[in-house]
C-alpha cells in the first residue's frame, strides 16, 4: 500500500501540467466567459433602469473578464512574432464599439469571442487526452536488483545491463529481457491487444506495459529515453505540435489578411463620408462592424481543431501519426507498396506440408525431428516445434548430439541413428529418384521452402514451410481497392514466393528480388506514375523506401529504424488500420474544406450586408463568432470515429 501511495504522489507531480494546469485553463476560460455574460446581462438591466454609469461599469467588467485570455494571447503572440493577429482585431473592434457608445454590442462581441476561444481550448485538451493517458502509464521508479538487494531508484538512473525486479501488478519501467521468472503481460498500451501475453525467460518486455501475476527479474536493454514507449510519446507530441501545409498557409495568410483589414478599416473611416455622404458616426460604426465581420477567426479555426481531432482519433484507433502533414497528405495516396515479410505476411514460417514415405510412420518421424529441432533457434526449427505441438507429438527424449551445418541444415544422432534435416544438396540420396518431382516442383512454385528428412542415408520425406498471410491482409487489400488505392508488393523474395503471396492477398502488381536500393528505385517510379505514393514496411531494409515515399507507414513491431523513418505507425500491427487512416485523412480534409468554404462565405455575406448598411453590430458579432463556433463543432465530429 505504501508503495502504491508513493507512486501516486510521484505521478501527481509529473501529471500536474497535463492533468490539472491545461484542463484548468479550459475551465477558467469557460468560467470567465460565463461571468462576462452575467455582467453583460446585469449591464443591460441597469441600462433599462437608466443607471447608465452602473451599466457602463458592468460592461467594462465584462470587457475585462471576457477578453482577458484572448487579449493576453494576442499581445503575447504579437510580441513574439512582431505581427498583428485576429485576437487583437477583436479587441480593437470591442474598444471601437465602446468608443462610439455601443457598450452592449462590444461586450457581446467579447463574450462570444471568449466562448469560441474556450471551445477551441476544449478541443485542444481533448486532443491531449491520448498523450496524458500514455504519461500516466509511465512509472518513474523501479526496483534495482544489485548485490542481492532491492533498491528503489528513479527510472532515469537505470543503465543498460542493470537488473530490475518487477513485481505482480506493477508497470514495467523499461525495455528489457526476462532473466528469471514467468508471467503474463498486458501489452495493450503498445499493441492494442487486450489479452495478456505469456512471457518467460529471454522474452522481450516493454516499458509502460503491465506485469501480471508473476514476479520477474529483467535485464535492461535500452536506456530510458530510447524505449519503444518513449518513442510513442514523442510521436504523439510531435504530431500535436507540427503544422500541416494547409495550417502553415493559413498562418501566413492570417498576418497578411489582418493588415489588409486594418487598412480597409482606415479607408472606411474616411472615404464613405465623402463618397456616400455618411456622417462621421455612421462611417466609424460601419468601420467597426467591418472590423468584426471581416476578421478571419473562423478561417483560422478551420484547420487546427480538425487536425488535432483527427490525430486523437487515429491514436485511439492504434494509428500514431508523427504530424498533421502526413495525415493531410495520406488522402492523396494513389498507390501503397507493401513489404512482404512481416507486413503482408506474419513474418514467421509455418509448416504447410508434411510428407513421409511408406512404410515409415509419420508420428515417429515427427517426434524425432522435433527432438532434434528443439536444439535450434532457427525460425524453421521453431515452426517444426509448433507443428509438432499441434499434432501432439512433442519429443520425449533428447538426441545424443546436434550439429548445425551452416547453409545446409542440421545433423544429429537420435535413437542410435544419424539424421539429416535440410536442403536437397545436404542429403545423401538423389531426391528426384525417390520423391515425386512434380510434387516438389508444385511446392516450390507455390513459394514454399522445402526441407528434406533423412535417416541413416535413407530419404524419409519432406516438410514444406511458408510465411502465411496476416489474417486481415486480404480484407485490407479489398478495402484499399474500394477506396481507389492501388496496392502492390515490393519484396526481396524470389518470383514464385512473391507471386503466390500477391495472388493470395488479391494484389495484381508485385516486384520481387528487391534489394533496399531497388525498393527506393521502385518507389521513385511509382511517385512519377501515381503522383502520391505510400510505403508500408517493418524492417531495416524497408527504411530507405519508407523515407523515399511521400508517406511511410511502419508496423508497430518493426525495427527502430523503420519506426523512426515512418510518418505513421500501426501500433496494433493491424493492416486494416491503413484504410481506416485513409478514411480519417479524407474526412479531415473534407471537414477542413467545408469549414473554409463556410467561413469564407459568411465573411463575404457579412461584408456585403455591412456595405449596404443592412446589418448592425450585434448581428455582425453573432454571424461572425457564430460561424467560428460552428466550424469548431464541425471539426469535433472527427472525435466520434
Amino acid at each position: 500500500m505504501a508503495l502504491n501511495i508513493g507512486l501516486k504522489r510521484k505521478a501527481s507531480v509529473r501529471e500536474f501540467f497535463d492533468r490539472r494546469v491545461f484542463p484548468s485553463i479550459a475551465v477558467w476560460e469557460w468560467s470567465f466567459a460565463i461571468i462576462s455574460g452575467i455582467f453583460i446581462f446585469l449591464g443591460w438591466i441597469l441600462s433599462k433602469l437608466d443607471l447608465s454609469i452602473f451599466s457602463i461599469t458592468s460592461y467594462l467588467i465584462a470587457y475585462g473578464i471576457g477578453g482577458f485570455f484572448k487579449a493576453k494571447e494576442g499581445i503575447q503572440d504579437t510580441l513574439q512574432t512582431k505581427k498583428l493577429n485576429v485576437e487583437l482585431l477583436m479587441v480593437l473592434a470591442a474598444i471601437g464599439s465602446a468608443f462610439i457608445g455601443y457598450w452592449e454590442e462590444g461586450a457581446i462581441l467579447i463574450f462570444i469571442f471568449a466562448l469560441s476561444g474556450a471551445l477551441e481550448t476544449y478541443t485542444m485538451s481533448k486532443s491531449k487526452k491520448e498523450l496524458t493517458s500514455l504519461l500516466k502509464m509511465q512509472p518513474e521508479e523501479a526496483w534495482l536488483f544489485a548485490d542481492g538487494k532491492e533498491i528503489r531508484i528513479p527510472v532515469k538512473q537505470l543503465k543498460v545491463g542493470d537488473l530490475i525486479i518487477v513485481k505482480p501488478g506493477e508497470q514495467i519501467p523499461a525495455d528489457g529481457l526476462i532473466k528469471k521468472g514467468r508471467t503474463n503481460v498486458n501489452e495493450s498500451v503498445i499493441t492494442g491487444e487486450s489479452i495478456p501475453v505469456e512471457k518467460a525467460e529471454e522474452d522481450e518486455i516493454f516499458a509502460g506495459t503491465m506485469n501480471g501475476s508473476g514476479a520477474i527479474i529483467v535485464e535492461i536493454t535500452k536506456p530510458n529515453n530510447e524505449t519503444l514507449f518513449q518513442k510513442i510519446i514523442q510521436m504523439v507530441q510531435n504530431a500535436q505540435t507540427e503544422k500541416s501545409p494547409s495550417q502553415q498557409f493559413i498562418d501566413r495568410f492570417e498576418s497578411v489578411y489582418v493588415n489588409v483589414v486594418l487598412i480597409a478599416v482606415v479607408l472606411l473611416l474616411i472615404f464613405p463620408h465623402y463618397i456616400f455622404e455618411w456622417d462621421w458616426n455612421e462611417s466609424f460604426y460601419r468601420a467597426m462592424v467591418f472590423l468584426v465581420v471581416a476578421s478571419p477567426c473562423a478561417i483560422v479555426a478551420s484547420i487546427t481543431p480538425a487536425a488535432l481531432s483527427a490525430i486523437s482519433t487515429g491514436a485511439r484507433n492504434g494509428i500514431l501519426v508523427k504530424g498533421s502533414s502526413a495525415l493531410e497528405l495520406l488522402s492523396k495516396a494513389k498507390v501503397i507498396s507493401f513489404d512482404k515479410t512481416g507486413t503482408i505476411t506474419k513474418g514467421t514460417p509455418e509448416v504447410t506440408d508434411f510428407y513421409v514415405r511408406s512404410p515409415y510412420d509419420e508420428r515417429d518421424v515427427l517426434e524425432a525431428i522435433s527432438a532434434i529441432e528443439a536444439n535450434s533457434n532457427h525460425p524453421l526449427a521453431q515452426a517444426v516445434l509448433r507443428f509438432s505441438k499441434e499434432k501432439g507429438t512433442m519429443h520425449k527424449s533428447m538426441p545424443d548430439y546436434v550439429e548445425d551445418v551452416s547453409g545446409f541444415g542440421i545433423k544429429a544422432k537420435f535413437n542410435q541413428s544419424v539424421w539429416k534435416i535440410g536442403k536437397d544438396k545436404f542429403m545423401s540420396s538423389n531426391i528426384t529418384d525417390i520423391l515425386d518431382s512434380e510434387m516438389i516442383s508444385s511446392l516450390l512454385q507455390m513459394g514454399k521452402t522445402v526441407v528434406y528428412i533423412e535417416r541413416d542415408n535413407e530419404l524419409l520425406g519432406l516438410m514444406a514451410f511458408k510465411d502465411t498471410l496476416r489474417p486481415e491482409a486480404k480484407n485490407t487489400i479489398m478495402e484499399l481497392k474500394k477506396l481507389g488505392v492501388e496496392p502492390m508488393i515490393l519484396t526481396g523474395d524470389n518470383h514464385f514466393t512473391a507471386r503466390t503471396i500477391a495472388q493470395e492477398a488479391g494484389i495484381e502488381k508485385f516486384v520481387s528480388e528487391c534489394l533496399p536500393q531497388n525498393k527506393v528505385q521502385e518507389i521513385e517510379k511509382l511517385k512519377k506514375e501515381y503522383d502520391f505514393c505510400a510505403m508500408v514496411g517493418d524492417g531495416i531494409n524497408d527504411a530507405p523506401a519508407l523515407a523515399a515515399s511521400h508517406i511511410g507507414i511502419a508496423m508497430g513491431e518493426g525495427t527502430d529504424v523503420a519506426l523512426e523513418t515512418a510518418d505513421l505507425v500501426l501500433m496494433k500491427n493491424d493492416l486494416s488500420k491503413i484504410p481506416k487512416a485513409i478514411q480519417i485523412s479524407r474526412k479531415m480534409n473534407r471537414i477542413v474544406k467545408q469549414n473554409l468554404l463556410f467561413s469564407a462565405s459568411v465573411i463575404i455575406v457579412l461584408i456585403m450586408a455591412n456595405f449596404f448598411q443592412s446589418i448592425d453590430l450585434p448581428l455582425g458579432v453573432i454571424g461572425h463568432e457564430g460561424s467560428t463556433i460552428l466550424v469548431i463543432l464541425n471539426s469535433l465530429r472527427l472525435l466520434k470515429d
